[in-house]
């Protein structure tokens, strides 16, 4: 489902309230939220918005857990860290228990990181299947989302759920969910907002399948929702839909 806002303010208004339901219908259903949470400048506005008096008693947070969807391979106190930002701007103002938060090790490899962290995952969900309630996702102008980047060998990972890669794009080692993880999600959240990811927008969600250019066209839950919270300038290159 396409969701579309005139700004990127009500944007994030829309999508703090589908957070607080999607995350008080997990509550509610199976007693915790699983929320694997996204770095970057727009997501840390919506977590602005979650901890303000407006929103941060819509939700029992005691309940929720919190896993990084993508990392840097850098120092968790590093000012490029995303923890470092979740946790400043989401994990501490709503005092998130230690224990319900899990960032990446970053102080082993990238790729003994992502075992340990697709280790600490599997046995979150206790060795069934790991299907988070939410996955929040961003969007680069190069179509990348969580660090599955354009011509990677991660976007053709099967079988593992975390994985370490080092990404020449950006001369940098990540830690990344898989697609195969993402998709097994209850519920997807694309932010994007602005003219710079137009063209990203509509190749994605109009355009031909091409993995390799188009990397967050491997996001395709099985059995869950795909929901795509765009302001009005980042749809700007849709093509009408005959009804």
């Amino acid at each position: 489902m396409i969701r579309r806002f005139s700004n990127p303010e009500l944007l994030m208004s829309g999508l703090a309230d589908y957070v607080v339901e999607t995350a008080n219908n997990a509550i509610a259903t199976r007693g915790r939220f699983d929320f694997a949470v996204s770095g970057g400048s727009s997501p840390k506005r919506l977590y602005d918005l979650l901890t303000s008096e407006s929103y941060r008693n819509k939700v029992d947070w005691k309940k929720a857990y919190f896993f990084l969807g993508d990392e840097r391979n850098v120092g968790l106190e590093h000012p490029d860290s995303n923890y470092r930002m979740v946790k400043l701007s989401l994990f501490d103002p709503l005092d998130i228990p230690s224990d319900h938060v899990f960032p990446v090790d970053t102080l082993l490899t990238p790729a003994e990181a992502a075992v340990k962290y697709e280790e600490l995952i599997r046995k979150h969900f206790g060795g069934g299947e790991c299907r988070f309630d939410l996955v929040l996702l961003g969007l680069g102008s190069n179509s990348h989302t969580a660090s599955l980047f354009p011509h990677t060998e991660v976007l053709h990972e099967k079988k593992a759920l975390v994985s370490g890669l080092f990404i020449p794009e950006v001369n940098m080692f990540r830690i990344t969910f898989t697609a195969p993880l993402i998709n097994q999600a209850r519920h997807i959240a694309f932010l994007v907002y602005g003219a710079s990811k137009a063209e990203a927008v509509a190749e994605i969600i109009q355009g031909d399948r091409n993995i390799e250019s188009h990397p967050a066209q491997l996001i395709d839950p099985v059995g869950g929702a795909l929901e795509w919270f765009i302001d009005e300038a980042a749809a700007g290159k849709l093509k009408a839909v005959a009804k």
